[in-house]
């Protein structure tokens, strides 16, 4: 609709340069004649796009873009680890805590990547569950790398959900830290609860029973319940009989006993 009115006044506009061109060059009688017909055409024309933009009026613009939706800011487990603190290979190292402090910059995390911090991280999470300073191979060491790990996927999804690489290896690392928090409360259970209280995890038991719950299902239990409570009624009164039968053939054989006659010893 815009494009035929700018094409409409477009056209409009070189008639009337070409009337007037004419204009100038004809006679005054013959101009003036031209002119009224000229000023007429033109009253005709307006006359006719004011009606035809009566009849199609202006539409409201349509909003169809949407507003931008922030996500939630997702706590990250690297952030109370201080910009000062040496990486993990030169913390070790004495001649790193007395070098220049331009060179010490360049040392901590301040300019460390993701992988270095992370590994600090499950640094810290390994001292708070280790059972000695060598220890690198118990239950609760693994349990706390798992834990670093995890909640570092977490994160990673929070900003790629769509990412389902990810989120298989964090479904595998979390169910193999299941694993081990099973086996540690099962074999020494005050390691698991000083594992689950320094590593801030909180273990919850699977449920019994995994099916989805559906009608048929229910229809199904409910039938399965009748039956057996149906058979245990009649093996409860095949019971009785059978314990009725046995206290009338004890009763016989005292009665028989009984109706014997003594004998006597000579």
């Amino acid at each position: 609709m815009v494009l035929k009115n700018i094409f409409r006044t477009t056209s409009l506009c070189l008639r009337t340069w070409s009337v007037f061109s004419s204009v100038k060059q004809a006679s005054t009688a013959s101009s003036v004649l031209k002119q009224v017909q000229c000023s007429s055409y033109m009253n005709w024309t307006l006359a006719r796009n004011y009606k035809g933009d009566e009849a199609f009026p202006n539409q409201q613009v349509r909003q169809y873009a949407r507003a931008v939706r922030k996500k939630q800011e997702f706590p990250s487990q690297l952030q109370d680890l201080p910009p000062s603190m040496l990486k993990l290979e030169y913390a070790s190292v004495p001649l790193a805590h007395t070098v220049d402090d331009v060179v010490k910059k360049l040392l901590t995390l301040e300019f460390a990547n993701h992988s270095e911090k992370l590994r600090m991280k499950e640094e810290e999470l390994i001292t708070k569950v280790q059972r000695d300073e060598k220890d690198r191979t118990s239950t609760e060491v693994k349990v706390a790398i798992l834990t670093a790990r995890i909640r570092n996927f977490q994160e990673h999804l929070h900003k790629h959900p769509k990412d389902k690489a990810n989120k298989r290896w964090m479904l595998m690392s979390i169910d193999s830290r299941k694993k081990k928090l099973k086996f540690l409360r099962r074999t020494r259970y005050d390691a698991f609860e000083k594992v689950c209280k320094e590593l801030d995890i909180t273990y919850t038991f699977p449920p019994e029973y995994y099916r989805r719950v559906t009608r048929r299902w229910l229809a199904k239990k409910a039938f399965c319940i009748k039956v057996f409570k149906e058979v245990q009624k009649q093996k409860a009164e095949q019971q009785a009989k059978e314990r009725a039968a046995v206290a009338q053939r004890e009763e016989t054989t005292s009665s028989t006993e009984s109706s014997k006659p003594k004998e006597t010893s000579v």
